[in-house]
């Protein structure tokens, strides 16, 4: 308060030069500190921790459980560290880390991860390092003190297993920082760790984002010298690679060699080869893949009908779309707002009235509501087919009324 009182006095005099922005900054530090810590000071919860009791363990940890405001858990910490019962455990800093982790405040982790190393009083297992590693990565968005906290494992005693290491691996492929991935593939060694089945699939998925395939079989032929075998997960990023860059032989080609492996491709494997087909123009082929599916015993799902429909549409096959449609809805699925809208423009086209109020009911009991301009489209096309069917004009603006 004596700090907080002197800058206030200097701030006062108008011929005192501004506060620097570091200034600032202490002041405020200083200022939530105090405040944090004299509302500390009145909590019940935390009040035993000031109390000559000897504190167990694990009442030390029911007290810290049941703290809900997180800005006073480090002032009771750093008085809790100066007690004579203090017992720095696994647990304690799991908690403190997982309470600051929620509430976003990563400064306060660091600070105590500070205390842990200079420490040294206890042993931390792998799950410690891992769940500290997630915040990081997944939380604060801090990728590099991830890697950082994977290589610091060893300076306490704990080296990493495959999963913390697939774990740092799967951050960099999700962040698309393809360069440092090779950098920690290579590091597995140095911390020990065996590379495994799913490392590769990792690998395998960050080389396809990154657009280098050619590397990414190179790694497919690692399975053996492994001792490990791929499965579906690692054949569909190769497979959805290819199909972007329009390589479908090469695609069709992984597909065989999955089959001759006795891996059995998955729906989502389908649904990547007909999306690829659907979006050159190929549709026949989606289909025939659709029924490959079905012989095969693989259940198709609500995406693998939703791609064909679109290729359907896109090739103005309505009546085919319609009755595509129309499988769906009775088997439960719901066609997406998309392919509502481009049936029923399609439609229009083809001035096909009757089709037309069909897919506009359906649209309707699915609670999509068509737009102004579809209105318009649509009321243009039955005027357009003929201007004397007031039937039909009838028809299409009691479905608009139904809308409200």
């Amino acid at each position: 308060m004596i700090l907080r009182r002197l800058v206030l006095s200097a701030t006062w005099n108008s011929k005192s030069q501004p506060l620097s922005a570091s200034a600032l900054r202490l002041v405020s530090s200083s200022s939530d500190r105090y405040t944090a810590s004299q509302r500390y000071s009145g909590d019940a919860k935390l009040a035993r921790l000031k109390h000559k009791d000897w504190l167990a363990p694990n009442e030390v940890l029911k007290i810290f459980e049941n703290v809900k405001d997180p800005s006073f858990l480090m002032p009771a910490y750093q008085h809790y560290s100066k007690r004579k019962d203090y017992q720095p455990t696994e647990p304690l800093y799991a908690l403190l880390i997982n309470k600051f982790g929620q509430a976003k405040m990563f400064d306060e982790i660091e600070e105590l991860m500070r205390n842990v190393k200079l420490e040294k009083r206890c042993r931390f297992s792998e799950e410690f390092f891992y769940n500290l590693m997630r915040i990081y990565g997944n939380l604060a968005g801090r990728i590099n003190r991830a890697i950082e906290i994977l290589f610091g494992m060893p300076d306490f005693g704990c080296w990493p297993s495959v999963k913390s290491f697939n774990f740092v691996l799967n951050l960099l492929v999700s962040a698309k920082l393809f360069d440092e991935i090779h950098k920690i593939f290579v590091s597995a060694p140095r911390l020990g760790v065996e590379i495994d089945g799913c490392c590769l699939n990792i690998l395998i998925k960050g080389l396809c984002e990154s657009g280098n395939l050619e590397a990414a079989l190179q790694v497919l032929d690692e399975f053996p010298k492994q001792k490990s075998r791929p499965n579906v997960m690692t054949f569909s990023p190769l497979i959805r690679g290819f199909c972007n860059k329009g390589k479908f032989e090469e695609a069709f080609k992984l597909l065989e060699r999955m089959e001759k492996e006795r891996i059995e491709p998955d729906t989502i494997t389908f649904n990547i080869l007909i999306s690829g087909l659907r979006k050159k123009g190929r549709v026949e082929e989606g289909i025939e893949l659709l029924e490959r599916m079905r012989v095969k015993g693989c259940q198709p799902n609500p995406g693998t009908y939703q791609e064909v429909l679109y290729g359907l549409l896109d090739k103005k096959r309505n009546l085919e779309a319609k009755e595509m449609m129309s499988q769906m809805i009775s088997w439960g699925m719901r066609p997406s707002f998309v392919s509502y809208k481009k049936m029923v423009l399609g439609l229009c086209e083809t001035k096909s009235v009757e089709e037309m109020d069909w897919v506009l009911r359906q649209m309707v009991n699915h609670g999509f509501v068509p737009k102004t301009g579809m209105w318009w489209k649509v009321l243009r096309c039955v005027v357009m087919r003929n201007i004397d069917s007031k039937a039909d004009l009838d028809r299409i603006i009691d479905c608009q009324e139904t809308l409200g």
